[in-house]
């Protein structure tokens, strides 16, 4: 799936290179494309891979890929997402881009700001 928190290479990984490692398909409309703002291992950072991890695999049955964007290495790549917190979830795909800034805790927020909730527009089915 996404690399672990705080084991980022000197370059982030893209998207695309998930998807393909994965064997999944990226142009499918039910694929999702996540990426993680995190401040290295810190327990907030540790506690939202943790958690969004959870609920992708309860929710989308491997139809996304995770990019964990380490903000102590990487600074530089907060703006062009106008990252201002941390933890902060953006999700790429499907459109529209949505944010979420916490641990991802209160799971029914979570899917409620995913548009995952049964019954929301963008609700995949299982």
């Amino acid at each position: 799936m996404g690399k672990p928190v705080g084991s980022a290479a000197q370059r982030p990984v893209s998207l695309q290179e998930i998807a393909q490692t994965r064997n999944v398909d990226a142009s499918d409309p039910k694929f999702w494309e996540l990426r993680l703002y995190v401040a290295g291992q810190s327990p907030r950072s540790i506690t939202a891979f943790a958690n969004l991890k959870k609920l992708c695999e309860e929710h989308l049955g491997g139809r996304y890929t995770i990019e964990v964007v380490d903000l102590l290495q990487h600074p530089q790549l907060a703006a062009g997402d106008q990252i201002v917190a941390i933890p902060t979830l953006v999700r790429n795909l499907p459109q529209p881009l949505r944010k979420i800034v916490g641990d991802l805790r209160d799971k029914e927020r979570a899917l409620i700001g995913l548009q995952l909730r049964p019954g929301s527009s963008a609700a995949v089915p299982r």
